[in-house]
């Protein structure tokens, strides 16, 4: 009976649907003792992970409930093949995304300041703020106190599941959209990922969704952040690994650009950070995927692999194949 250890923190209910020919063993996060398991299904959190992974045994694949596997190499040697959840987050993540595009261009963060404080008149406050933000110094009227995503020019830099997601929500808008990836495609258009510092000058908004690689480490960096133009929002749903946070820190401090993070480095964000008081800055704890949706997607997915392994299948959703 082939031996599936999963997270004893997850509803075993949520697991009803396995086949009778697994036998599901329950893996406590304060796990002190060596268990037997063909099959491991880590905790989201991998710190919880990290922790019970030195008493597991007998590892033949992993099935992981989070598209990021970056840390489970380390953890569970060469000789073990790694699936990630390919498909499981693409709605909760790029709906993060496109909210947080939103909710900057909005300037929903300041207005939420105005209501706090109960005085209507701070709203010109976001006119400034433009001026400041956009480089334009002359005043229009009426006073401009948002701005419009319909138009703009978007930078998608990772194209996999949930970056085509992410274009998908963006369609309605009408903006203008370049994609980036490790490598070049056709059809739909997509540069390499070479390309990438001649592309940065044409975006207004840049958004991050790719996977944390030696390659895309500080991907974005003092060079990138020097060639974007004033006001570019950045948004990163990625890896918080992915953007040099001193260049970030740097940058929103000059108040050339702005940015919207849900993923940072280090992670958690330490308390006294200074990237918690950059300005122009909207920051959300790592909880894009968090959806109610979460764990019937993620292990619905799990399920599938599952079920293409015991039947000698391909898997779809390998990143890393044993060796």
């Amino acid at each position: 009976m082939l031996r599936v250890g999963y997270p004893a923190t997850i509803a075993a209910e949520f697991f009803a649907a396995f086949p009778r020919e697994v036998e599901l063993i329950p893996l406590s996060e304060d796990l002190d003792h060596d268990v037997e398991i063909d099959v491991w299904i880590p905790d989201p959190y991998p710190a919880r992970s990290q922790r019970i992974a030195p008493h597991l045994r007998g590892i033949k694949l992993v099935l992981s409930l989070m598209a990021g596997t970056e840390w489970i190499p380390a953890a569970v040697g060469p000789h073990v093949t790694i699936c990630n959840a390919r498909g499981a987050h693409n709605v909760s993540t790029a709906e993060w995304t496109l909210s947080a595009i939103l909710a900057t261009l909005k300037y929903f963060p300041f207005y939420v300041e105005v209501q706090q404080t109960g005085h209507w008149k701070r709203r010109f406050e976001a006119t400034a703020h433009y001026e400041q933000i956009s480089g334009k110094p002359h005043r229009l009227y009426p006073p401009v106190m948002l701005e419009e995503l319909t138009a703009k020019r978007v930078l998608l830099v990772g194209h996999g599941a949930i970056g085509q997601e992410i274009e998908r929500m963006l369609a309605p808008f009408h903006v203008e959209l370049e994609r980036v990836a490790r490598t070049a495609r056709t059809e739909p258009k997509v540069h390499p990922v070479s390309q990438l510092d001649a592309l940065i000058p044409w975006a207004e908004v840049i958004v991050l969704i790719l996977p944390l690689t030696p390659e895309s480490l500080h991907l974005i960096g003092p060079r990138q952040f020097a060639l974007m133009r004033q006001g570019t929002l950045l948004v990163n749903a990625a890896r918080g690994a992915i953007v040099d946070t001193d260049a970030l820190v740097d940058a929103l401090q000059k108040g050339g650009i702005r940015a919207a993070v849900d993923v940072t480095d280090p992670e958690p964000l330490p308390v006294g950070h200074p990237l918690w008081n950059c300005p122009n800055l909207f920051l959300t704890p790592h909880i894009a995927g968090s959806t109610p949706q979460f764990a019937p997607r993620s292990i619905q997915t799990a399920l599938d692999e599952l079920k293409r392994y015991m039947a000698g299948e391909p898997l779809s959703n390998v990143v890393r194949p044993a060796v």
